[in-house]
């Protein structure tokens, strides 16, 4: 349970610098504590594509990484990024992500940003 709060809070704030950074993934709410729920609820949205979807597509696409040496991944990330803003518009959450471009240059951010936050939070191996 611990493990996944710590991912979720990682993903929330990696989210959170996205949207800061880039003009084109919004994130909007009347008031801030709305947007911080938002927020949440769309890093478990994240979460649940990262680990129902992501392996699938992954494992499809592995003749790509090998001819891509890894660079697919990039456009894997940004399509999770994009399926999950697909999603939360269908459950109502006001999470946007325009564009192709801005979803690469968001899963990018994302990235590097969620493993940074996972280096530093703790979880069930501490």
């Amino acid at each position: 349970m611990k493990n996944l709060l710590v991912k979720t809070l990682a993903n929330a704030g990696a989210l959170g610098v996205a949207i800061w950074l880039l003009k084109d993934i919004t994130l909007t709410g009347e008031n801030t504590g709305r947007k911080t729920i938002t927020l949440i609820l769309v890093a478990l949205l994240f979460g649940v594509v990262n680990v129902v979807v992501k392996p699938v597509v992954k494992l499809l696409a592995f003749p790509l990484f090998i001819l891509t040496l890894g660079l697919i991944t990039l456009v894997i990330n940004a399509l999770m990024l994009l399926l999950t803003s697909w999603l939360a518009g269908k459950f109502d959450l006001s999470f946007h992500v325009e564009g192709f471009g801005t979803a690469v240059l968001g899963g990018l951010i994302v990235s590097i940003v969620a493993w940074a936050l996972h280096v530093v939070l703790p979880d069930d191996k501490d």
